[in-house]
């Protein structure tokens, strides 16, 4: 029970965050202050940590934001991760979840206001709930995971139709667990070694995301 009742209390979050980036007023004025709205979708992500883990391991994503002022970006990113790794014999992971973030990035570079491409540097705060277990009973049930992340990158319009204009660009992260382990307890032992949308559970960990995108 109080495990389907937190995923409730988490899911509806996350669409609570996403509706509302799209209620902030709209002008065709000069000076409007909402300038665009982007949708993009994680395309390297999901090829590098299947790779790297030789398919053990999942993780897709996508971001939305919304340009204000043409420099701020406030951003939600939502994605799922997991899988079943094995250590010798045993099971190392064996655990799927669901994440988001939310953050803002900057544009800290003067440029032209109908510029379409853009320097980004940013944070995020990051959050995961996930059920997992190693085949024990030390590690089993549900985890939740939090982390904050600095974030640097840049994006390019790559074609325009109309009004919808379709982007490239990536973005590199270094993240910073906050639940890390407690002293005298041993992480292998206690907790979940793989978070969705932080990775292996290390005290500094880094990222990079390759995105397509279109905004309107």
């Amino acid at each position: 029970m109080f495990t389907e009742r937190v995923k409730t209390y988490y899911y509806r979050l996350m669409v609570f965050s996403l509706l509302s980036l799209f209620f902030i007023p709209y002008s065709n004025a000069g000076d409007s202050i909402y300038n665009a709205t982007q949708i993009k979708l994680d395309i390297l992500s999901p090829a590098i940590i299947a790779g790297t883990s030789k398919g053990a391991l999942q993780h897709y994503e996508a971001a939305v934001n919304v340009r204000l002022a043409q420099r701020y970006y406030p951003t939600l990113e939502l994605g799922y991760a997991g899988g079943r790794t094995t250590k010798g014999d045993s099971i190392a992971y064996n655990g799927h979840g669901g994440f988001f973030r939310v953050g803002v990035d900057i544009c800290p570079l003067k440029k032209h206001p109908e510029s379409p491409h853009a320097l980004l540097v940013g944070i995020r705060l990051g959050t995961a709930v996930q059920d997992y277990s190693n085949g024990t009973d030390l590690r089993s049930g549900l985890a939740a995971d939090c982390w904050g992340e600095i974030v640097l990158g840049c994006q390019v319009e790559i074609a325009k139709v109309n009004k919808t204009a379709f982007y490239m660009g990536w973005m590199g992260r270094v993240k910073f667990l906050f639940t890390r382990d407690k002293e005298g307890l041993p992480a292998a032992d206690m907790t979940a070694v793989y978070i969705p949308g932080y990775g292996k559970r290390d005290n500094i960990g880094w990222g990079v995301n390759y995105y397509l995108g279109w905004s309107f």
